[in-house]
């Protein structure tokens, strides 16, 4: 009954990070040693702190940044560059991927909590330049984060969303709680099912689950 759950939907949302690539390529693992390094050089903290921090933060506010900002006044700028400077030579292009994100009908959007620069290159190395409309990150929802509705609504807002007639695909199960309730379509992408009333559907393999609708 998959395809006959999205024949409404014209307006498609899509995370980035471990939703349009595998987990397995740790893009995280650098990035989070560069949040690390970035709260000891700010906080002036070892490290062992600044990771309970990176953590902690990540837990409570949505993302380490929102916590660094609500507790330290932290610059927003600066650490998203700095943090979003990794390596991705190891991302291999999915072509089948990227024709079946164009032939989705209707409008087609990246939503982050990176920055829209850092997406511009993961979306290059995927081989999905061009696939999008639109490309939103942390910095266009005035560095509010998801999982906050507030969030959501102003990026969809911007980008002229009708929920009604919306999917989003996220990794992180969380973040499909305020696309639920604003009446969107939700798909969890990861290796490992999350159940949640919150939760329409679940799939490990984005490319396939797309070659069904």
């Amino acid at each position: 009954m998959v395809p006959q759950s999205f024949s409404h939907v014209r307006n498609w949302v899509f995370d980035l990070d471990n939703t349009l690539y595998h987990p397995s390529a740790r893009l995280f693992d650098q990035i989070e040693v560069k949040m690390t390094d970035y709260v000891m050089a700010a906080l002036g903290v070892d490290e062992q702190k600044a990771n309970q921090l990176r953590d902690s933060y990540w837990q409570e506010h949505g993302t380490t940044l929102a916590g660094l900002m609500a507790h330290h006044d932290l610059d927003p700028d600066p650490f998203l560059i700095e943090v979003h400077d990794i390596n991705l030579d190891h991302l291999q292009p999915d072509l089948i991927l990227a024709d079946r994100i164009k032939d989705l009908p209707g409008k087609r959007i990246i939503y982050t909590n990176g920055t829209a620069p850092y997406a511009e290159r993961v979306l290059a190395a995927r081989g999905l330049h061009g696939c999008f409309d639109e490309i939103y990150g942390v910095e266009h929802a005035d560095y509010r984060p998801k999982p906050e509705r507030e969030a959501f609504e102003i990026i969809f807002d911007k980008a002229g969303i009708v929920t009604k007639q919306a999917a989003m695909f996220e990794d992180d199960p969380r973040n499909l709680q305020a696309p639920h309730d604003l009446g969107m379509r939700t798909v969890h992408v990861a290796p490992t099912a999350v159940t949640g009333a919150h939760i329409h559907h679940y799939t490990d393999d984005l490319t396939g689950f797309l070659g069904l609708l």
